[in-house]
């Protein structure tokens, strides 16, 4: 499973549950099992959820749903090469 593969999934997992539509990186907090703090680990990849917002410029609100958020956060850590 590559690093991507295995980021994918634990964003999904991790804010799945969050109640879509979000308007704003706030509204996810209370889906993450750690709050901020939640970290996300994969090979060489570890950053927490805090980190990840900070370093994806917090994505594009509002979001219908998981998968555009985390399409949108994946794609915003490869262009910035973090993946």
């Amino acid at each position: 499973m590559t690093v991507e593969v295995d980021l994918r999934e634990q964003l999904v997992d991790a804010f799945e549950g969050a109640d879509y539509p979000v308007s704003d990186p706030m509204t996810l907090i209370p889906a993450l099992p750690d709050g901020p703090s939640t970290r996300f680990e994969t090979g060489e990849f570890s950053m927490t959820a805090m980190e990840l917002y900070t370093k994806t410029d917090g994505g594009d609100f509002p979001y219908e749903g998981v998968d555009p958020l985390v399409d949108d956060l994946i794609d915003a850590l490869r262009e910035r090469g973090e993946l």
